[in-house]
């Protein structure tokens, strides 16, 4: 179930100005950014030394900032430059969001109708009446623990690392329900593994095929030459967690949503496809406010009319069409998450409207 709301526009490509398909144009920030602040929340954030105790953002691997389509701001931890690939964790989602809509685009698949899931198909199974917008939308009603912490019950440490990482879908779609499906706002990276093998179904493309499909509809449109897209022995593309990038290939597909889905002058996702991405959904009462989640987006991290790519340690792709900017993140922040959430939301804030 989605909420009504009026989206902000999503700012055009300057005609002058050449798309980062092959290298981001350069600039700097504008005159109205605060430059002192934005260097003092670059130092903050590197402030962790490898060797040493971790900073007060835990340890910090890259920075990227484009503003306007222009890189204006690059920092990289030790070991880390324009050319390392970082992790995604739950960033993945909001790829995988992509990849569901280009099927979409090309009719393959209708997010309303029930989800083509093996597991559901028994006459009378309540799970048979799960749309992939409520997979989408992370209101499916499974049931699906998502702790990381070593010691506790938890269905994403089990799918990912333990009995479920041969074929993370099947894990995930043997869930029972905890809740009628669209009641009940629960995030799940199990749901998101659901997605990919009922996209790949569509498609008929597992495991090399499936990359293939991938890399030439949508990393390669984007010059994301770096990306590395990890698969479990089923073939099954692991979305919910694993595909490896740059920062600038990272915000290279930050770029293709805050330009709504058009790169060179081509549609790549269907119309109103990034709408229906930051559309809230619904949820239940007592939700945090910082928990407003569309379709595999978050919202709002960066005020009102943002939304972002979040994953596990601190990885970010925060998209601020009010200011056509863009701030990628990378490091290794679980335990001070919290404080980093705050520190993009204060970096993107340096960049005045």
């Amino acid at each position: 179930m989605t909420v009504p709301t009026v989206h902000p526009s999503l700012p055009l490509q300057s005609a002058a100005l050449p798309w980062p398909t092959v290298a981001w144009p350069m600039g700097t920030a504008p005159a109205n950014a605060d430059a002192a602040k934005i260097a003092g929340l670059l130092d903050l954030a590197f402030a962790g030394a490898p060797s040493g105790p971790p900073g007060r953002l835990g340890r910090t691997d890259a920075v990227v900032v484009i503003q306007a389509g222009r890189l204006v701001v690059e920092r990289y931890g030790d070991d880390f430059g324009p050319e390392v690939t970082c992790w995604s964790w739950s960033m993945a989602k909001s790829m995988t969001q992509a990849l569901v809509g280009i099927a979409v685009k090309d009719g393959l698949i209708d997010i309303h109708a029930p989800a083509d899931v093996p597991e559901w198909s028994a006459p009378g199974d309540p799970r048979g009446a799960i749309t992939l917008d409520q997979l989408l939308r992370m209101s499916s009603g499974l049931s699906f623990v998502e702790v990381y912490e070593e010691g506790q019950v938890s269905d994403v440490r089990e799918m990912l690392f333990g009995a479920g990482k041969h074929d993370v879908a099947a894990y995930a779609a043997s869930r029972p329900l905890a809740h009628p499906p669209g009641s009940f706002w629960s995030y799940s990276s199990g749901t998101t593994n659901i997605i990919c093998r009922t996209l790949q179904r569509a498609l008929g493309r597992f495991g090399a095929d499936f990359e293939a499909w991938m890399r030439s509809r949508l990393f390669n449109p984007l010059g994301m030459t770096s990306v590395l897209p990890k698969f479990d022995a089923a073939g099954t593309f692991i979305g919910s967690s694993y595909a490896f990038a740059t920062p600038r290939d990272f915000a290279r597909f930050g770029l293709l949503y805050l330009r709504d889905g058009v790169w060179e002058g081509q549609r790549l996702l269907p119309e109103g496809w990034v709408d229906y991405a930051r559309t809230p959904t619904f949820q239940q009462a007592g939700t945090p406010a910082s928990d407003a989640y569309g379709a595999q987006w978050w919202l709002g991290l960066g005020g009102p009319g943002s939304f972002s790519a979040n994953g596990y340690d601190g990885q970010f792709i925060l998209i601020c069409p009010d200011r056509d900017l863009i701030v990628v993140r990378n490091g290794a922040s679980e335990a001070q998450k919290d404080a980093v959430k705050a520190w993009v939301s204060d970096l993107a804030a340096a960049f005045a409207v």
